[in-house]
């Protein structure tokens, strides 16, 4: 446990990179740490594409507005939120249960809350049965305590992309635990990015793009503030 905090703690946003390869292992085991992080309805809406060939990497660190992280780092990682991947995710986790010989009452308990999911996630033609629930849902609001589900496209990439960073933190700190650095970047040329890609904008987002490698040892870190800990957090 504490070499997790450990972990949490050294990480930085590291601007420069020395070039090192990425064994095959522990690139698994970055990518691996990603995808065990949490997710609503255990949907998993991302993808992550590492992009470490050099042609390919100098072309993404391009796309990346020729940010010196993007430019010096081993791998490139670019991270999507998925909203078209539900159908195949939750019929994946279906065949996962059925051939780990789970009781026929849990089968059938995930297959009912998978369809309550892409019921609250369903816009119907023309997103008129999106409308229909953002009324009914307010209207039950004003005398039930619930949550809001999404109702429109911009609300299912906001959701989704809350799941992708919670995937972005996990691997950051599990590169981090394996003796590599990484610099997150919001910055890059996101239609380009998207066509190289080959993403479709109806169903993907970019979210980041991480850059991973070896801190160089001309970087010079800077000293790192965060505000006091009474100043985030409201004890009640």
């Amino acid at each position: 446990m504490s070499e997790a905090i450990d972990a949490i703690f050294q990480r930085r946003a590291v601007k420069l990179f020395e070039p090192v390869d990425v064994p095959r292992d522990v690139r698994e085991q970055i990518l691996d740490a990603a995808r065990h992080a949490p997710s609503s309805f255990n949907l998993q809406p991302y993808r992550f594409y590492w992009v470490a060939t050099p042609a390919q990497k100098a072309f993404v660190a391009k796309l990346c507005m020729g940010q010196k992280p993007a430019e010096t780092a081993s791998a490139l990682v670019v991270a999507v939120a998925d909203i078209g991947s539900f159908r195949s995710t939750t019929e994946g986790q279906l065949r996962w249960m059925r051939n780990g010989n789970f009781a026929e009452e849990k089968i059938r308990d995930y297959e009912r809350t998978a369809k309550i999911g892409r019921i609250l996630f369903m816009p119907g033609p023309f997103g008129l049965f999106a409308l229909l629930k953002r009324a009914l849902f307010r209207l039950l609001n004003l005398w039930k305590v619930m949550g809001m589900p999404p109702n429109s496209r911009q609300d299912w990439f906001k959701w989704a992309t809350k799941s992708t960073s919670l995937a972005c933190e996990n691997l950051m700190i599990a590169a981090e635990a394996l003796g590599l650095n990484t610099c997150p970047m919001e910055g890059f040329d996101g239609r380009r990015l998207s066509h190289f890609l080959g993403l479709s904008g109806r169903c993907h987002e970019i979210v980041m793009v991480i850059a991973i490698g070896k801190r160089s040892r001309a970087y010079n870190e800077p000293p790192q503030w965060r505000r006091p800990l009474e100043a985030t957090v409201t004890l009640l």
